[in-house]
């Protein structure tokens, strides 16, 4: 995964009107994914990257910051039952990566959940949508073949005033578990979060 290839083209409010009932609503999953994906498996994570970078413009677009801004960066993969399931990535600004969430820089393999759900001053968006396909470029991508289709969303969470952007993508091999017979559904959405609603809890 890359910041530049990791950001489709264009996000939007709803998920794509072609997705299924259950692919909808796991995107609509509220509070913290990795609640949600414990109901399907032995979840594992695993953190692929940690750094400082240049943000691209197509994320300084979506989480308000300039474009060229020094970020920290974030990205992990999770497993169910050991299989690649879901990859994310988080950025925060560098500064607010030694201040507000510094928390941040310190988790290892443990999920953000256990920092952005413990805090009641934490704030949350509605969730933006996007889809994108793998290219050969994008080989960190745990996926087997090349144009794999990626479903994705994104909100930011914001404590005193930093903003932290959150995307998760929900891999090809994610939706044959969750259609599985048997498979648990996602819990009721919460009514739709909106910039300035509090963090749902875990």
């Amino acid at each position: 995964m890359m910041p530049q290839t990791a950001c489709p083209r264009d996000w939007r409010p709803e998920p794509a009107p072609s997705l299924g009932r259950r692919q909808q609503a796991w995107l609509r999953q509220p509070g913290a994914l990795t609640a949600g994906l414990r109901r399907l498996g032995e979840v594992r994570l695993f953190v692929r990257d940690e750094a400082v970078l240049a943000l691209p413009r197509c994320w300084a677009i979506e989480s308000g910051l300039q474009a060229g801004a020094t970020v920290w960066w974030r990205e992990i993969l999770m497993t169910i039952d050991d299989i690649p399931c879901v990859q994310a990535c988080s950025f925060t600004p560098w500064t607010a990566s030694l201040g507000a969430w510094k928390a941040m820089r310190g988790l290892g393999s443990r999920p953000l959940a256990d920092i952005l759900y413990q805090d009641p001053r934490i704030l949350r968006s509605a969730f933006r949508f996007g889809s994108l396909h793998t290219r050969r470029a994008d080989q960190p991508w745990a996926v087997p073949k090349i144009h794999a289709p990626i479903e994705a969303r994104h909100s930011v969470f914001t404590l005193k005033g930093a903003p932290l952007l959150v995307a998760e993508y929900f891999l090809p091999a994610f939706w044959l578990l969750a259609e599985q017979p048997g498979a648990t559904a996602p819990r009721r959405r919460f009514p739709r979060c909106g910039c300035g609603s509090p963090a749902r809890p875990a």
